[in-house]
């Protein structure tokens, strides 16, 4: 198949670190989380390494994914080359995020052991190919989503924590029901984004084709607890939601006892009325 030139365009690159001695200087990789989305079709180009990320090499060490979860990774670039790229997709994102989720690790090369993530330190890598790459950028991508997701659920615990709070303490519910329901809304995007867009506990499809990658990509999403942050943020999302619901159907029955006594209040006064027309009208000739 023949593919058009993409869209993006290639900043000049430099060459990338060098082996010295069976290692190299460490390599830069960044993940940045950019928004809601990113567009990535009509990108294909004759050097890419995979369409899902869509990902692809600069020079010898750089290299580039592109996900289309909002995610974007750089290795081996400097930050203008990285900048290059990001104002070429710039157009390709929907739902911009005000500032960058953004996660950054370091790789070093080394022929004489097998691939190591070591905690706190950079990874170690037998060789640097793209599909050991892929693995790296694949974790990383995910870490920066949960990221971002695990702030805003702080950011709704904040909001519900005073609320139940004051239920607790002074038996009083919030007026405003509508704001409970952006929250719930607001909860629901979270959770529709981390199990339908992001996909935690999915592994990337290099590893159908490349099983001996398989330990790396344990060891990965290990080292920055994939599983566990994903589990404990659907918590934190049901939480949310029980508490936010909670709260409305509070809000609700305090509004339906209102009108119940607003109609008990009316009926008496219409049965006053009635007792009035009955008893009294006639004595006085009304």
């Amino acid at each position: 198949m023949e593919y058009e030139q993409s869209s993006v365009t290639q900043p000049h690159v430099t060459a990338g670190p060098t082996v010295t001695g069976g290692t190299t200087q460490p390599l830069r990789i960044r993940a940045l989380l950019l928004g809601d989305r990113l567009d990535t079709s009509g990108l294909e180009r004759r050097d890419m390494i995979a369409s899902t990320p869509f990902a692809f090499r600069v020079n010898d060490n750089g290299f580039v994914a592109f996900f289309r979860y909002g995610a974007v990774v750089f290795a081996g670039l400097t930050r203008s080359q990285e900048e290059g790229y990001l104002e070429s997709i710039d157009s390709r994102i929907s739902g911009k995020l005000p500032s960058f989720e953004e996660e950054i690790a370091y790789i070093t090369i080394n022929e004489d052991l097998n691939d190591q993530v070591p905690p706190g330190g950079p990874i170690q890598l037998k060789e640097l190919e793209p599909e050991r790459l892929l693995v790296i950028a694949d974790v990383l991508a995910k870490s920066v989503a949960l990221a971002h997701n695990e702030r805003r659920i702080g950011a709704f615990f904040r909001v519900v924590d005073p609320l139940a709070r004051n239920l607790a303490e002074n038996g009083t519910l919030p007026r405003n029901r509508r704001d409970i329901l952006v929250l719930i809304g607001e909860s629901l995007i979270v959770s529709h984004r981390m199990s339908a867009r992001v996909a935690v506990d999915d592994k990337p499809d290099i590893l159908w084709d490349r099983v001996d990658l398989e330990r790396l990509y344990s060891r990965m999403e290990d080292e920055y607890e994939l599983k566990e942050r994903a589990s404990t943020l659907a918590d934190k999302v049901e939480t949310v939601q029980n508490t936010a619901s909670a709260l409305t159907d509070l809000i609700d029955a305090q509004r339906s006892y209102r009108l119940e006594i607003t109609i008990v209040i009316l009926i008496a006064v219409e049965l006053g009325i009635a007792v009035f027309d009955l008893f009294f009208r006639p004595r006085y000739g009304l």
